[in-house]
């Protein structure tokens, strides 16, 4: 492809074929207080080689998690993903492939959206699945969007223990609509039910519950349900997909909308995006699930092929009827996260849980021997806890990350009432010395790492 300069020459040829006078004519429409009067303050251009030098030294600045011991969670985790799903999903007829919009053309695509769906069924024990949402914050926002056209109720409530990403979705999605969300405190680190049962409304159409909640805690989620079946309202519950191999699923709790974030399903971090939002439900309620549904059929000549059964959104000729605005394909992090649970089958996905659930109670230990502890110490959790600190927070993060180590997500900007706690993650990935150290970080002991003993440890 060739590239022209343009001169202003040209520059004038092309006003004059649009019938402006000048640049500024193209700006009417932008008042003139909002208009840059003077020329932005930028760098001189670069050569080549120059500008190589300098992307490098700034992309040289990041440091990966495998540069760093990361015990970082809070919705992004640092999981092991095998090879395996790299070099599937990489491959070039999954890379490139797009949203369907000539669905049974790509067979390929639809075969593999189709098994995904199958694999969150199976995940989370409910009876129907989809393919495309974003991640798990507009999971929960759509789900709650659902249950608002299902019952025809204008209430969600949502506990303060769902993360408060999601939540700040949620108020988003609900803000020019004629709805309401009304939040419910935690007491003790899980979801106040007596506060519940005082809010539940007639027009509740909802509860959102996280279990594992965002400070780590196991909820009560089948008591939260029958409070909402009590009500007529439906439950929803947000979920952690790698929990599943050892907590109970959510349709065995008699959830009704199962929705959570894909990331720990063989995602990497990749800078906290793209992700993967898990949406499954009860199949009488499947014509008002967002996204795409695919389903499986049988051709002309009898041979298996899969087609587009569902395809609720406005695009797709629904207009006004559509249930959901939602437009994205999301079909490779799908793969991703499809592969990772073949690869791992349930025997895999339980190990896994069962790594970081052991781990996790060993850093407790290990914590409580250094005089650090929980900040409630009587709730069950998965793989995070919230510990309370002696000393600011941000003092402890920034020894810890000098000494190599991420050690974890600070609570104050988000519960200012949590400002002196840390919320720490252990994945299956972390070591005995690895953990062993943090511990002795957390403790105020700055007693130098012995040589290679975090490498030798990861190894």
């Amino acid at each position: 492809m060739d590239y022209v300069q343009i001169t202003p020459r040209h520059r004038e040829q092309m006003l004059k074929a649009v019938g402006a006078r000048g640049i500024g004519d193209l700006l009417k429409q932008v008042p003139d207080q909002y208009r840059l009067k003077d020329p932005l303050n930028l760098p001189a251009a670069l050569d080549e080689l120059s500008l190589r030098r300098h992307l490098s030294e700034l992309a040289g600045e990041n440091h990966p998690t495998d540069q760093k011991v990361c015990f970082l969670g809070a919705g992004a985790y640092d999981h092991f993903i095998p090879a395996v799903v790299d070099f599937l999903a990489m491959k070039g007829e999954f890379l490139t492939a797009y949203t369907p919009y000539q669905a049974e053309a790509s067979q390929g695509s639809l075969q593999a959206f189709f098994e995904f769906q199958t694999m969150v069924c199976q995940l989370t024990s409910m009876e129907v699945a989809n393919a495309s949402l974003y991640e798990g914050a507009t999971a929960v926002a759509e789900a709650a969007l659902m249950a608002l056209a299902i019952t025809g109720k204008r209430e969600i409530i949502v506990s303060e223990g769902v993360h408060p990403h999601y939540r700040q979705v949620l108020k988003t999605y609900l803000a020019d609509l004629p709805a309401s969300c009304t939040e419910i405190p935690l007491k003790n680190g899980v979801f106040d039910t007596q506060s519940l049962e005082s809010e539940l409304e007639p027009d509740t159409a909802a509860i959102v519950c996280q279990s594992p909640n965002f400070l780590g805690h196991i909820e009560r989620v089948e008591t939260i349900t029958k409070f909402a079946h009590a009500n007529d309202s439906l439950m929803i519950q947000t979920f952690n997909p790698l929990s599943l191999g050892l907590l109970k699923h959510p349709g065995e709790m008699g959830v009704d909308i199962a929705v959570g974030e894909g990331q720990p399903l063989g995602i990497p971090l990749q800078f906290g995006g793209p992700s993967l939002g898990l949406f499954a439900t009860r199949i009488q309620y499947v014509r008002k699930m967002p996204g795409r549904l695919v389903g499986q059929t049988v051709d002309a000549e009898g041979k298996r092929a899969f087609c587009l059964t569902l395809q609720t959104r406005e695009q797709h000729i629904r207009r006004e009827k559509a249930t959901s605005n939602v437009c994205t394909n999301q079909g490779l992090l799908a793969l991703r996260a499809s592969v990772y649970l073949a690869a791992m089958g349930p025997a895999g996905l339980r190990q896994a849980a069962q790594l970081c659930y052991d781990k996790t109670h060993y850093l407790v230990d290990r914590l409580t021997e250094a005089g650090v502890q929980r900040k409630f110490p009587q709730q069950p959790f998965f793989n995070e806890i919230l510990v309370q600190l002696k000393r600011p927070v941000d003092e402890v993060l920034d020894e810890t990350r000098r000494a190599g180590f991420l050690a974890g997500y600070p609570m104050g900007a988000d519960y200012p009432e949590l400002s002196d706690c840390l919320l720490i993650a252990v994945t299956e990935k972390r070591t005995r010395a690895e953990i062993d150290r943090l511990a002795e970080l957390l403790a105020g002991r700055h007693a130098r790492t012995p040589k290679g003993a975090v490498a030798a440890a990861a190894r």
